[in-house]
């Protein structure tokens, strides 16, 4: 069976296609640019407790995780010696005060974990480098900017945000919508 030099780049070009896109649909989140495994662990279980899943989907549901390890290897990217310092504390001080890493607690010595905290009551000792409280804050920050904002960055898969607060998705750049209220108000003329 002959074939031509077209049909074999066809085929060529369909079975190397293939393979490469095989990693991109084997993964429903695609952490792993800047976290390992314990580090996603620990800040999927963080942002669960900031934004749970109730009737709407959570933080895990909406790729927060996702969200914050792109961002850290790029406009974040100022981030990343905190981050991989602050979980690393984040970790040992949970080991040292209830015998696990956070991402290992149950929800409720996650919470009274996290209350203490933002309140900056964990042993001052760990917590040298890296000031508790700011990396809490940091975290929260990182988790509704990964929850709210546009699926374009990362987070807010399947516009799960939007739909939790009836917004219409997606959202036009340039286009405002107005209701007919605002269509009788009249303008002065400069």
């Amino acid at each position: 069976m002959e074939t031509n030099r077209r049909t074999f780049l066809q085929q060529l070009s369909l079975t190397f296609g293939s393979i490469l896109l095989y990693p991109a649909c084997t993964r429903e989140l695609s952490y792993g640019r800047f976290f390992n495994e314990t580090e996603a662990l620990t800040i999927i279980a963080f942002s669960e407790q900031i934004i749970p899943a109730d009737e709407f989907p959570g933080a895990t549901d909406a790729g927060v995780v996702n969200f914050i390890d792109k961002q850290l290897t790029g406009p974040y990217i100022k981030h990343q010696e905190t981050y991989r310092d602050g979980i690393a504390v984040l970790n040992q001080s949970s080991y040292n005060l209830l015998n696990k890493p956070f991402y290992e607690l149950s929800r409720n010595e996650q919470l009274d974990f996290m209350e203490k905290m933002e309140a900056g009551l964990l042993r001052e000792n760990e917590w040298k480098e890296i000031n508790q409280r700011t990396f809490f804050n940091l975290l929260l920050d990182h988790s509704m900017q990964g929850f709210y904002g546009s699926p374009r960055h990362g987070g807010n898969k399947n516009y799960v945000s939007y739909r939790m607060m009836r917004l219409d998705y997606p959202h036009v750049l340039g286009q405002n919508r107005y209701s007919s209220k605002c269509n009788d108000v009249k303008l002065p003329t400069l």
